[in-house]
Parts: C-alpha cells; structure tokens; sequence
C-alpha cells in the first residue's frame, strides 16, 4: 500500500519504537553498516545504450540464448534486446515479456515486513523466537539479521543444488513447506555467531515468508498483491507459487549443466517452492523499474524507515558492495551509488536497481544460469546505463610506448562493484 501523509504520521509512533534500539547490528569483525546519503544527483549522465548492448551482447558470447534491459530517467524510457526468449522456437527476446526474477523476490519480502514493522506488528530487533515460537536454536537471531543476512542460518541451497541438473530437477515439481526447508538448514552447520558477520542464505527470507504469513495470517502472497502489486500496478507480476506455468507472453529459462559442451536445460516450469518468499516471484522489466523507482523515492515506506532499508554494512574489502535490509547497495566506477537486488532462478539472472533519489533505473535479464560470467558481463548494463560513455583514453607519448606497469600497482582507473565476478544468489559451477 502506497505510504500517504497521514499514513506516515500514524505510523510514525510504531517506527520509532521499531528503530529505538538503532540500526546498527549486533559488534562485527566487518566495517559498521553506513547510512546512505541521498543527494539528488544532477546532472545525471546520459544512458551509454551502446554500452548496454555491448553488455548484453557479452552475456550471449558467455553462453546465454537471450537479454534485455530498460532504462528509465528523466528524459524517458529507453530499452534493448538482443538474442532468443526461446531457443527451441528461436522467438526473439521481447521487452514485454514475463520472466522469474529469483532474489529480487527478497526486497519485495522486505519491503512487506518492513511496512509490518512500520505498523508495530514486530520490531526490527526482536528475536525471531519470539515471533515464532522454537523455529530456530538460537535466541540471540533477531529480524534484522535475517534482512541483512548476519543471522549464520545455513543456506539450503548449497547442498540442495551441489550438482545443478540433477539437483534442478528432483526439485521442480515438489512442494515444499516453509518448515521443510528452514529444517534442511538446520541439519547443517552454522556459518557464524548471529550478528558476526554477512553470510548470503536463502533461509533468511524463507523465514521472512514465515514472519509475514505469521503476522498477517494470510499467505505470502496476498501481502504482495495487496501492499505492493496492485498499488504499484504491476500489471506483470505475480506469485504464483506453486503453480509451474508462467502464463501470457514470457522469456523461457535455459539452465547450463555442469558438464562443460553439455546442452542447455529448459527450465521454465518449476514451481519454485525450494525458494518461495526467498525467489519465487515473476516480473517484467517495466515493473521492476518502476518498482525499485517506486521505493527510493518513499512510496511504499516512510523516510525514517527507508533509511533503515538503505543503511548497509560492506560486504567485500573495497566497500563498493554491501548489504543493507533485503537490499543490495553498488557503488559504480563513476561514483554513482545504486540500490536493488540481483536475482538467479534456474534459468535466469536478473539485475534491478535505481539511483537513491528513484530518478533512475535499470532492470536486466540473460536467461540462462549456472554460468557466473554471462551473469558478470549482465551486470556491465549498470555501469553502462548510469555512469554514461567512458571518456575515450588520450593517447600521450608515455602511452604509446610498449611499458608494463608493475605489477599490483594502481591503474589510475576508478574501481567500482561490478569490476569483479558478480555476486552469487545460488551455487555456481561455471
């Protein structure tokens, strides 16, 4: 539900009571979480949509059938596709098209619980025990570390898809329930003390699922539609879990196998119930920009608490990538910080994010999986799209001549997020 003045005033006393005991986690061996300043950024730089049809055209040199990406900014909408939807029918890539956007589903998650929080439904630093009575073997897990994923809960998924075909399939048709898969976590170790450090798990945000369905006595679903699809007017998405079709005009999954010349795997219909809450959702490009532009610009929290959602803590030594609550934080080459989610289904590599003032936005898909570089060369869309044309070298007498630099010495060159192998949503083997 869209967030009004009035609706901002009344729930203003819940989220000062849900943000009393800071935004900071639990003392870590990591950087302190960071709020995000939110300047409007002017002037903004052009698109270089050159750029992004080279970055997705790189994703089909590393193995995907097909890729788009739009663009939305001040002066309007911009889109490109490249390649197949369908490598069986050869149809091409359309930008209209349905697709399942795998993790970006978690920032749908959060931003559910997150306006729960705003309605004094739960507090950000309640343990989850408490909300769901014996779940976890740990008191000490709260909410905030299952939205920064700082609560050590073992990802499922490592062991569930540890050979990916095979994997895949034992998967596809079944039906789990929340329970099931929060238990496959548990059967294994923990990955660190709750609060310690980040530690990227789908089981997070299945608990997540079970925190809404808990609080709202109505399935996952429905927080979705009601809070989030049709105020927006997401006319493409959906939550269709468990049901395996994708109905309507939709982009089919192409899964690589481990096996290296092995052919791709059709993907698309699978229920998705290994993921739920933490993937399962469908969308279009449209309206993931519009849905990421939606929230940096307040219209589905209040500013206090999306400042919380934006407030990230690093994730790797540069500090260009880091994590804040269900949200993703990138910062570009150019300096431009972006926020979102990457996603991986069986199939699929999404990218989502906007500039902090909503102005600009970006959504991108290659679909295919299990090949970390098609999905490294979908994320050069970002750069290209919000940090413009690279400015062309100027050749100078030093540089023409054939000199090696040393070795480890700095290239003068601004590094940003997208500078190493992307982020992993799901086990990888290529």
């Amino acid at each position: 539900m869209l967030r009004s003045p009035h609706r901002r005033l009344a729930v203003g006393a819940a989220l000062i009571a849900a943000l009393a005991g800071g935004l900071v986690p639990a003392a870590t061996a990591s950087a302190a979480p960071v709020a995000a300043p939110a300047p409007p950024e002017t002037p903004a730089p052009a698109p270089d949509m050159e750029g992004v049809v080279a970055a997705l055209n790189a994703a089909l040199a590393e193995g995907a059938p097909g890729a788009m990406a739009r663009y939305t900014g001040p002066d309007g909408v911009r889109s490109r596709t490249v390649g197949v939807r369908d490598q069986s029918t050869g149809a091409p890539m359309d930008i209209h098209a349905r697709f399942r956007i795998g993790s970006v589903s978690k920032t749908f998650s959060a931003v559910v619980l997150l306006q729960l929080v705003e309605e004094g439904r739960l507090r950000l630093d309640d343990p989850v025990n408490r909300l769901l009575p014996g779940l976890l073997p740990d008191d000490r897990i709260t909410v905030r570390h299952l939205l920064t994923h700082r609560s050590g809960l073992a990802d499922y998924t490592n062991k569930m898809f540890e050979h990916t075909v095979p994997g895949f399939e034992a998967v596809r048709n079944r039906v789990f329930s929340y329970q099931e898969l929060v238990d496959l976590s548990l059967a294994e170790p923990r990955t660190v003390e709750p609060g310690a450090a980040y530690a990227y798990s789908n089981t997070n945000f299945v608990v997540v699922g079970m925190l809404i369905e808990k609080l709202t006595g109505r399935p996952v679903a429905d927080a979705y539609e009601r809070r989030i699809i049709k105020p927006l007017k997401l006319r493409g998405t959906s939550y269709v879990h468990p049901d395996t079709r994708i109905k309507g005009l939709h982009v089919r999954g192409h899964l690589h196998p481990d096996e290296a010349g092995a052919p791709l795997v059709d993907s698309t219909e699978q229920t998705v119930s290994w993921a739920q809450s933490a993937g399962a959702v469908l969308s279009t490009p449209a309206d993931l920009n519009t849905f990421m532009s939606a929230l940096m610009r307040g219209r589905l929290l209040t500013p206090p608490m999306l400042d919380a959602m934006t407030t990230v803590t690093p994730t790797d030594p540069t500090g260009s990538r880091a994590y804040g609550l269900g949200l993703r934080r990138y910062q570009l080459s150019c300096g431009t910080q972006v926020f979102g989610h990457t996603g991986t289904v069986q199939g699929y590599y999404t990218y989502a994010f906007a500039t902090r003032d909503g102005r600009r936005s970006l959504s991108a898909l290659a679909n295919t999986s299990n090949h970390g570089a098609a999905n490294t060369a979908l994320g050069g869309t970002l750069e290209a799209a919000f940090c413009g044309p690279k400015p062309a070298a100027q050749p100078t007498a030093r540089s023409l001549a054939p000199e090696r630099a040393p070795e480890g010495a700095p290239t003068g060159a601004p590094k940003g997020a997208l500078d190493r192998p992307a982020e992993r949503d799901l086990p990888e083997r290529h």
